[in-house]
């Protein structure tokens, strides 16, 4: 059995889950799945250990560390926002906000509930919608497995 195998295995074990159930959960074969734990499949693909990963309710990038395309100190290819991407969303909240408080030709603004947001409620909002921001630019960033990747 492959590392990644064993570990898969014994995590279904743990969960008293058959290898049938943990296939139907997955929508990966029982077949392909034997074939993974016992290693005469070898380490399955990113998008493969994401459905076993959800099936099995593990983390991701625990299974992704134990199939060795993450390094336990791998920060250096964990994707990070670049300075570009800083100001492209600093000018995406500016404008934003210029909309939330010009929202009408009249000026109105925007009202929840018909009335008018407060200075406040409109920086708790802008705070939340950068913080939404981040978190989509972060995840729309190609991750590069550590096989594929430029040594540096």
């Amino acid at each position: 059995m492959s590392d990644f195998g064993t570990y898969i295995k014994k995590i279904r074990d743990s969960k008293g889950l058959t290898l049938n159930q943990v296939a139907l959960y997955s929508d990966i074969s029982a077949a392909q799945l034997s074939r993974i734990e016992t290693g005469k499949r070898g380490v399955p693909k990113p998008t493969t250990i994401k459905k076993i990963s959800e099936a099995l309710k593990v983390d991701y990038d625990e299974l992704m560390k134990i199939a060795g395309y993450i390094e336990e100190n791998d920060k250096k290819h964990k994707p990070m926002l670049t300075e570009k991407d800083e100001r492209d969303i600093a000018k995406r909240m500016n404008k934003i906000k210029k909309d939330l408080i010009e929202a009408k030709p009249d000026g109105d603004g925007l009202n929840f509930m018909g009335e008018p947001m407060s200075e406040e409620a409109i920086d708790s909002l802008l705070e939340a919608l950068e913080h939404a921001e981040r978190i989509a630019t972060l995840a729309n960033k190609k991750y590069t497995p550590k096989k594929y990747r430029d040594e540096d």
